[in-house]
C-alpha cells in the first residue's frame, strides 16, 4: 500500500544495516575456513540486494513516520530479519526453514530457545552469528537505526516508542531521541566490553568470553556448549555472570544516568531496582534452603550455589543453566519461571511484564481493597514518589489481562496439538517471557527440537509477542489499523 510506502523506504535502510551485521561471522568464517563462507557470501549478497530493492523502490517517498507506521515498521522488522538471519544456517547447518527461523527469532527476541544440538560442534562463525543476534536484539535493533536514519531524512521517534519495552514509553534522557538511541547503545557497548574482559578473565577463552558477553547483556541465553555453563563448571564464571545478568536485568536509563553522572543515585531513585534485587536475594535464599533440605545436594554451600546462579539466570529470562534444574523439586522450577514474569525492569534487556507493571498492579488492588473498606478515601497510586496517571493505570491492566488471556489461549493451543500440559504451558510461559527454557519435555536438558512444525511456529508468535510487548503486535493484526 502507497500510504506506508515511507516504511517499506525505511525497512529497506534497516535490511541493508542488518546485512552488514553479518560482516563479522563472514570475515571469521573465510579467515579460519570454517566450511560456512559460502552460507555467509549467499546470505550477505540476498539480505543487501533485497534491502537495496525495497529502498530504490520507494526512494522518493520521504516524510516523518506517524503512529501507524511506527508499529508497522517495528512488526516488520521483528519478523522479516530473522527470516534473512535465517539463511546462514539453512545453507550451512541443512536444517527446515522453520528450525532456522525459530532459531533466529529466539536470538533477535533475546528468548534463547534452541533447536541445535551439538552446539560444541558448530562452525565457530555459526556460534558468532547466533550469539551477535542476541546482543543486536537485546537493545533492539529500531534503537540502533533511530541514531542513524535521521541522518538519512526519516524521522524515529515513532519507532523508538513504539519498540521501548515497559510502561513509561514517553519517558525521554535527552531532548532528542537520537542522542537518546546513541545513549543508550554507548552505555550498553561499554558495559559489553566490560563483560567480555571479566569472562576472559574468570577464564574463559577469548571467543566464548565473546560470545556469552553478548548472551549475557542480551539476556538471551544461548551458549557456545551443549551443557551451558555447566561446561565450565566455575563458582567464578557463574559469579561474573551473574553480576551482568543482574546489570542487564535493570533499567539502561537508569544504567544511562548513572554512568553520566557519575553516581549510583539513580539507582537509589529507581522504584524497580530495589524490588528487583530484594525479590531476587530472598527466591535464591528460599530455593538454596529448599533443595538443600529436599536432598538435592548434600552441602549448602553447592545447593547456594547453583540456585543463585539458575535463579537470577532465569528471573532475568537469561536463560543459561548451570545444572538441570528440571530435577529439582517442582516448586523450585515453577518459582523460577513465576520469576520470569515480572522480575526485569522496564527499559531493560529482560522480558515479561516487568516489575514496573507489576508494583503498578499490585498497588492498584491495595487500592481497590483500601476503597472497598473506607469508599470516601482517596489513595493515589504511586510509583517513585509520583502518582500515577489513570491513563498508565489503565494500560497496564489491559496489559495484565492480555498478558494472562495470551498465555491460556496459547498453552491451550499447544495442548490441542497433544503436547501434555507441563511442556505446553512451560513452554509458552518461557516463550512469552523470552525466558528460554521450559520443563517437560522443553527443560533446559533438551532442546525444542521435539517440537512439531506448527508447535514450534506458536512459540515462534509467542516469542514475538512478548518481545513487542503483545499491543505493538496486536495493534498491527487488528483490521481498525488497515482501514484509512
Amino acid at each position: 500500500m502507497t500510504r506506508f510506502a515511507p516504511v517499506y523506504r525505511a525497512l529497506g535502510m534497516i535490511i541493508m544495516l542488518f546485512g552488514l551485521t553479518m560482516l563479522a561471522p563472514l570475515i571469521m568464517s573465510n579467515v579460519l575456513a570454517d566450511g560456512a563462507e559460502a552460507a555467509y557470501d549467499e546470505a550477505f549478497a540476498l539480505t543487501m540486494l533485497c534491502g537495496a530493492f525495497l529502498w530504490y523502490r520507494y526512494r522518493n517517498c520521504k516524510r516523518d513516520l506517524n503512529i501507524r507506521d511506527g508499529f508497522l515498521m517495528v512488526v516488520l522488522v521483528w519478523t522479516v530479519l530473522p527470516a534473512f538471519a535465517a539463511i546462514p544456517l539453512m545453507l550451512n547447518l541443512g536444517i527446515s526453514h522453520t528450525d532456522a527461523y525459530f532459531e533466529t527469532m529466539s536470538g533477535l527476541t533475546t528468548t534463547g530457545s534452541t533447536v541445535l544440538s551439538n552446539i560444541d560442534q558448530l562452525p565457530m562463525s555459526i556460534n558468532l552469528w547466533r550469539h551477535q543476534l542476541v546482543w543486536l536484539g537485546a537493545m533492539g535493533l529500531i534503537v540502533l537505526a533511530v541514531a542513524v536514519l535521521p541522518l538519512l531524512g526519516i524521522g524515529g521517534r515513532q519507532m523508538f516508542k513504539a519498540e521501548t519495552p515497559g510502561p513509561m514509553k514517553d519517558t525521554k534522557l535527552t531532548p532528542r531521541i537520537a542522542e537518546t538511541a546513541k545513549g543508550l547503545w554507548g552505555v550498553y557497548v561499554l558495559v559489553s566490553i566490560v563483560c567480555i574482559l571479566a569472562y576472559r578473565w574468570s577464564g574463559m577463552d577469548w571467543f566464548d568470553a565473546v560470545c556469552h558477553a553478548f548472551s549475557t547483556m542480551g539476556l538471551g541465553g544461548f551458549s557456545t556448549h551443549d551443557a551451558s555453563f555447566g561446561h565450565f563448571n566455575s563458582p567464578l564464571i557463574e559469579g561474573v555472570a551473574i553480576v551482568f545478568m543482574l546489570i542487564a536485568g535493570m533499567n539502561f536509563g537508569t544504567l544511562f544516568l548513572a554512568v553520566s553522572g557519575r553516581s549510583i543515585t539513580p539507582y537509589l531513585k529507581d522504584p524497580e531496582a530495589g524490588w528487583f534485587v530484594v525479590v531476587c536475594a530472598l527466591s535464591v535464599l528460599i530455593i538454596g534452603i529448599y533443595i538443600w533440605k529436599d536432598g538435592a545436594y548434600v552441602e549448602l554451600n553447592t545447593a547456594m550455589r547453583h540456585a543463585a546462579f539458575n535463579v537470577i539466570s532465569i528471573a532475568t529470562t537469561t536463560g543459561y543453566a548451570s545444572v538441570d534444574y528440571a530435577q529439582w523439586p517442582i516448586f523450585a522450577s515453577l518459582w523460577m519461571l513465576f520469576l520470569s514474569s515480572f522480575a526485569t525492569s522496564a527499559g531493560s534487556t529482560g522480558g515479561g511484564i516487568k516489575m514496573m507493571r507489576a508494583l503498578l498492579l499490585y498497588r492498584q488492588v491495595y487500592r481497590e481493597i483500601v476503597r472497598a473498606m473506607h469508599p470516601a478515601a482517596v489513595y493515589n497510586v504511586r510509583i517513585g514518589g509520583q502518582v500515577a496517571p489513570q491513563s498508565i493505570l489503565f494500560a497496564v491492566l489491559a496489559f495484565g489481562f492480555m498478558y494472562m488471556v495470551s498465555i491460556v489461549s496459547l498453552t491451550l493451543l499447544l495442548s490441542f496439538t497433544g503436547l501434555d500440559v507441563v511442556t505446553a504451558f512451560t513452554a509458552i510461559v518461557a516463550s512469552v517471557n523470552n525466558t528460554g527454557p521450559g520443563l517437560g519435555s522443553v527443560g533446559p536438558a533438551t532442546t525444542y527440537a521435539v517440537l512439531e512444525d506448527f508447535q514450534t511456529w506458536v512459540c515462534i508468535f509467542a516469542m514475538l509477542l512478548g518481545r513487542l510487548e503483545i499491543f505493538t503486535l496486536l495493534v498491527v493484526l487488528t483490521p481498525a489499523f488497515w482501514r484509512k
